[in-house]
């Protein structure tokens, strides 16, 4: 069941000023029912939820999800100038070739996942048949590479202590890879995009 929460995003008029708007899930939920297909992105910081909600409107509207945690970076891409890409320690390039793009051509997508334990692709081939609705959901899937093909976009936000709680609940041996790489590498890439004061943002 969800819990309406409310978000804020900006539009723009004829004058280029922005006015913020704000929705809830609920209106959102109604504006994507009134589609006959979409591709919506959920991005925001590690912990916040972008999983959860992913899988909640998978079930309301019976979409497949794309994991971006499935496009990790390969080792023999984890250089240092990749990792002062903005966003670039995921493996984006891939992603459009095998699965936006195969998406917005109607396509059966075949793509096959990143094992992070095993740092390496999983042998099998995954074969997703094509269905109107789509959720992709992780951290740097609005690289501005990806944008183009997302009929719909979403970024959810917590407090850093939120984000430390949860992140020690669900990982405590990892936390501090977080703190000092990951959660570093996010930031950069937020806002260097100015993902937070471009895209619809859910507060949690």
């Amino acid at each position: 069941m969800f819990i309406s929460t409310s978000f804020y995003f900006y539009t723009c008029e004829k004058s280029n000023c922005c006015r913020r708007i704000k929705m809830t899930i609920e209106q959102l939920i109604t504006k994507l029912q009134e589609k006959d297909r979409f591709i919506l992105a959920i991005d925001g910081m590690c912990g916040s939820g972008k999983s959860t909600l992913a899988l909640e409107l998978a079930h309301i509207f019976n979409a497949h999800v794309f994991c971006m945690d499935d496009f990790f970076l390969p080792q023999e891409l984890r250089t240092l100038e990749r990792y002062h890409m903005p966003g670039g320690n995921v493996h984006y390039e891939r992603f459009l070739e095998t699965v936006l793009k195969p998406l917005s051509e109607y396509k059966t997508i075949h793509y096959q996942p990143f094992d992070c334990t095993k740092m390496k692709l999983i042998s099998d081939i995954q074969e997703i048949p094509y269905t109107p609705y789509n959720i992709i959901e992780g951290s740097y899937a609005l690289r501005p590479e990806l944008v183009p093909y997302y009929t719909d976009i979403i970024v959810l936000k917590i407090t850093q202590q939120q984000q430390i709680e949860r992140l020690t609940n669900r990982n405590p041996e990892k936390v501090s890879t977080f703190i000092e790489q990951w959660i570093p590498l996010e930031n950069q890439y937020f806002e260097y995009y100015n993902i937070y004061e471009t895209y619809p943002v859910i507060t949690l």
